[in-house]
């Protein structure tokens, strides 16, 4: 996929970070075609790429290399998705051998969540994001990740996408409040508990 930001290429080969295409409002696609940055596809994949950015954030914050790790493997998934969802012409996906989310993908989240869930105490109340600032992190990806879901629901309506694109985004937002849990509950710090209005 090219550079999130749309640079193009200088005299010398390098990747300039400017290249003045987008003034007026287009960018281009990956493999071809120009739309309006406010496009639902354009907002589609913006959202996974900031979803990206926040577990950047989150794996920053983590003291825990295997959630670390976790993180970079989701994060390599979701920097797949933007180019799937970058690129909507099949034709030129598989021209350029742009990967798709797999039912193992859907897998590896749902055993990730499996083992994580038996590491934390069941639920007892609803819970506010917060607690460590690892935790903090995990809960906002969890927020964008609905909302990334939400923009590709709705890019669906009106362009079909492969199903696995929404079953994964709608799996990864649970595992992201499970691995918010996992960071409190490895530093000792309690959820933050809904208390409600009295």
């Amino acid at each position: 996929m090219p550079p999130a930001n749309g640079g193009g290429l200088d005299r010398l080969g390098a990747v300039k970070i400017y290249t003045r295409r987008g003034d007026g409002g287009e960018t281009d696609l990956f493999a071809g075609g120009r739309v309006a940055k406010d496009a639902l596809r354009v907002e589609a994949y913006g959202s996974v790429d900031e979803l990206n950015s926040v577990l950047g954030l989150a794996a920053a914050t983590s003291a825990h290399e295997d959630l670390r790790a976790l993180c970079r493997t989701i994060q390599g998934t979701l920097f797949d998705l933007g180019a799937y969802l970058a690129t909507p012409d099949e034709t030129r996906r598989a021209a350029k051998r742009v990967p798709q989310a797999t039912q193992e993908d859907v897998d590896a989240l749902e055993a990730a969540i499996d083992e994580h869930e038996e590491s934390t105490a069941p639920l007892q109340a609803f819970i506010l994001p917060g607690g460590t600032p690892a935790a903090a992190a995990f809960h906002l990806g969890r927020t964008v990740c609905r909302r990334a879901e939400r923009r590709c629901v709705t890019l669906h309506a009106n362009e079909p996408l492969d199903v696995l694109a929404l079953r994964y985004l709608n799996r990864l937002s649970d595992l992201l409040f499970v691995l918010a849990r996992v960071e409190n509950h490895r530093a000792g710090v309690p959820d933050v508990a809904w208390q409600g209005r009295r």
